[in-house]
């Protein structure tokens, strides 16, 4: 029963992340649900979504190619770090405080989601950014994606916005390319931590991945607000649920 519930997460979060992103609101619980503890199922929430994002950064080659390779560069770097840092904090969280924490994180990440047009408008530059700004900004981004995956597109794409980025295929593009850069940093550091459920992790890579291939085909057929409405639903109910379990 718990193969079957962790296979049907993390194939409907293949899906979701493919349709509209909000995929570890099922994963995440769904690990916590069959027995892993709080931080070890965030860190192996984190290895199951986590190649979706080089896939979904594969369909923005052309506006990758043709973004400036030294800030690039620069965002990659402060992914690395940031994913690490994130990894790291959340290694040296205790659990009771983690737990106590999640449904925050989580209704933070589901309101991310359910606002995300506003939140990209507050974000939108009005001017040149320091760089010094800039650096700080994107460091406590990554660092929050390393620490927990919860609505990190969304975060993500305002920072671009707020930053002065304005074309919405680049956006995605950096989106995908800084996940996976991010996850993969934060995936090494956990793994090496020891705290991955390694047999669960790879059951539901798999399934995700499949969930991804169709979720791709499925979005061409349902509404955005259908999903929309779905992402927020699920978040919400996960969250509330947490709050009772806390």
């Amino acid at each position: 029963m718990d193969l079957i519930i962790l296979l049907i997460a993390a194939f409907l979060a293949g899906g979701l992340n493919a349709i509209a992103g909000g995929g570890s609101f099922l994963t995440f619980p769904a690990l916590v649900f069959v027995g892993v503890p709080p931080i070890a199922a965030n860190a192996t929430s984190a290895v199951a979504v986590f190649p979706g994002y080089l896939s979904g950064a594969m369909g923005f080659l052309k506006e990758l190619r043709e973004f400036d390779r030294r800030e690039l560069a620069i965002l990659l770097i402060l992914s690395v770090i940031g994913g690490v840092a994130g990894a790291l904090l959340l290694l040296v969280t205790p659990s009771e405080i983690f737990t106590f924490i999640v449904p925050w994180l989580l209704l933070f990440a589901t309101f991310l989601f359910a606002f995300d047009k506003q939140v990209r408008s507050l974000a939108t530059g009005k001017g040149d950014v320091h760089p010094v700004s800039k650096t700080l900004v994107t460091l406590g981004v990554t660092t929050y994606g390393g620490y927990f995956n919860g609505g990190l597109g969304i975060v993500l794409l305002a920072l671009f916005s707020g930053l002065g980025f304005r074309d919405i295929n680049l956006m995605n593009g950096l989106k995908n390319v800084l996940s996976f850069i991010l996850s993969g940093a934060s995936v090494v550091t956990f793994l090496l931590a020891g705290i991955v459920y390694v047999p669960e992790a790879i059951v539901m890579m798999i399934a995700a991945t499949a969930g991804g291939y169709v979720g791709a085909r499925l979005a061409r057929r349902m509404s955005m607000h259908t999903v929309r409405t779905i992402v927020i639903v699920v978040g919400l109910v996960m969250s509330f649920a947490f709050f009772l379990q806390g």
